[in-house]
């Protein structure tokens, strides 16, 4: 991976390129440390180099976290989220379930749910993509979906997971305001995933670039793959009226 460290900054982002190291496995079941990823790296300061660094970094910053505050892989690190109203029932329940099949019907979340269900890892970046669609798109706890991805990530370290979730959810100590709303459509789009959505998603894989990131643009249907479970626009209005009920109407 030393070789790629020149590009990781400007690459990393894009699913469709193999530009990530891929150790977080390894470092998770021990087979090498996170002291010697960091000195294998030497003494070099290209900026590749430097943001590499800064995620072992976060990945560290997790577990001081989690040695610090024992209970955050279970509570909200800001206490305004203690009275949140996250969605529960039978039709939350059915959503929560289509986001772990990978059939939500928006489809970089759909490829990731997917990667992560076949092979026990996901791209970083579609794992962003992915939670805040969860927390904030079917406006489900973070809880729940931190616990799907301990169960099936080879790489679930209890802290990095914890912070992660939290940060992507707004409800921890360190993490953006919660308004802060990742659009999948918009991203896949920008990150240029059409070729990793058809890795994942064969149904869909006929599609243009253009249209592929777009899979039910203008109402049109694809043939045996799902219908959004929630539009973006509506989603996001429930999700900033569920923040100000939780702020009391503020």
């Amino acid at each position: 991976f030393l070789p790629q460290l020149v590009s990781y900054k400007q690459d990393r982002d894009f699913p469709s390129l193999p530009a990530t190291s891929r150790l977080s496995p390894h470092l998770h079941f021990g087979e090498i440390s996170p002291r010697a990823v960091w000195h294998a790296i030497g003494d070099r300061y290209d900026v590749g180099a430097a943001t590499f660094r800064s995620q072992l970094g976060w990945r560290e910053h997790g577990i001081n976290l989690v040695d610090q505050m024992p209970s955050y892989p279970d509570h909200s690190g800001r206490s305004v989220f203690d009275g949140f109203c996250w969605r529960v029932g039978d039709e939350a329940d059915r959503d929560f379930a289509a986001w772990t099949r990978g059939e939500t019907g928006y489809p970089i979340v759909d490829a990731g749910m997917r990667q992560l269900w076949q092979t026990g890892w996901m791209h970083n970046r579609v794992r962003m993509i992915a939670a805040s669609f969860l927390v904030k798109h079917l406006l489900i706890d973070w809880r729940r979906g931190e616990r799907w991805f301990w169960d099936t990530l080879l790489d679930a370290d209890l802290g990095a997971n914890a912070t992660n979730w939290q940060y992507i959810a707004g409800t921890g100590v360190d993490a953006p305001v919660f308004s802060r709303i990742m659009s999948p459509l918009l991203q896949s789009e920008k990150f240029d995933m059409a070729d990793y959505v058809r890795s994942f998603v064969p149904e869909i894989a006929h599609l243009s670039d253009n249209q592929i990131h777009r899979a039910h643009a203008d109402g049109a249907r694809v043939l045996g793959y799902p219908q959004p479970r929630v539009i973006h626009e509506a989603a996001r209005v429930r999700a900033l009226a569920a923040l100000r009920a939780a702020k009391g109407g503020a």
